[in-house]
């Protein structure tokens, strides 16, 4: 399933010496074959199984639901969520104990279209039912015709505070068959830096995997994720309305579309 278990570890040993936070990026993460097959199960963007985000600071579906994964996807979900290879993770970045979400809270599939935009963010810090920490990204993408001309690539910014994102240190293209780990416990504001602009029969599409640990004491309480205004959007009432309703726990799903 995984291409090369040395290159991976190789990669991992890179994860914390690299800025603004810690993260790592794999390049042919699955096997070649297999990484075609998962490209090949996502949805058409109009299914009706995605859960859609469409408002001025998201714009993207996602689908976290294990009965409409092609057996392929199945799969690979159940293996990244695995003890074997989650041990991989503890033996190589954090050296504790690492719990998995089989629960895919906000993972699962991901897909934007062209306009698709993603305003840079803190991910949520506390799991909503299990009251542990979120700790680690997985993301791998999963379109093999993608061109950087297209955008969408992953942006991280500066991490100097929790309320506001320092300038953009790292972008890294969504390149097929890539995959990137990273800390969210680190002020890790990340997000699209620039909007996705490819043509409307390709799409961005990646799988999404997190890991959780035990909270740690300045854990902070985070249920939802925390948004900042783009600069054309710092002035805008309605906007930093959204902010503060999109990152509480009683009122995001009003304000999702």
């Amino acid at each position: 399933m995984i291409a090369d278990f040395t290159k991976l570890k190789d990669s991992l040993k890179k994860f914390s010496k690299n800025k603004p936070f810690n993260y790592c990026v794999i390049d042919n993460f699955f096997d070649a074959k297999l990484a075609k097959r998962l490209e090949k199960d996502f949805p058409n963007y109009n299914s009706k199984i995605w859960h859609e985000y469409k408002n001025p600071l998201e714009v993207k579906k996602t689908c976290n639901n294990w009965n409409v994964f092609p057996k392929d996807t199945y799969k690979t979900f159940d293996y990244l969520n695995s003890i074997s290879f989650v041990s991989i993770l503890q033996k190589y970045i954090l050296k504790k104990k690492i719990f998995m979400d089989i629960g895919l809270n906000g993972g699962g599939w991901h897909i934007h279209k062209t306009g698709g935009k993603l305003n840079m963010h803190l991910d949520y810090s506390i799991h909503p039912k299990l009251n542990l920490q979120r700790k680690l990204n997985l993301i791998i993408y999963l379109n093999s015709k993608w061109k950087e001309k297209w955008g969408g690539s992953l942006g991280f910014w500066e991490n100097k505070s929790s309320k506001n994102p320092g300038k953009l240190i790292k972008s890294i293209v969504p390149k097929f068959n890539r995959a990137v780990i990273f800390d969210t416990t680190q002020n890790s504001w990340h997000g699209l830096a620039e909007p996705v602009r490819c043509p409307k029969n390709q799409f961005r599409k990646s799988l999404a995997i997190y890991y959780l640990s035990k909270k740690q004491k300045n854990a902070q309480k985070r249920g939802k994720a925390l948004f900042s205004p783009l600069e054309t959007q710092k002035r805008d009432k309605k906007v930093l309305k959204l902010i503060k309703l999109r990152s509480s726990a009683k009122t995001a799903q009003k304000v999702y579309r």
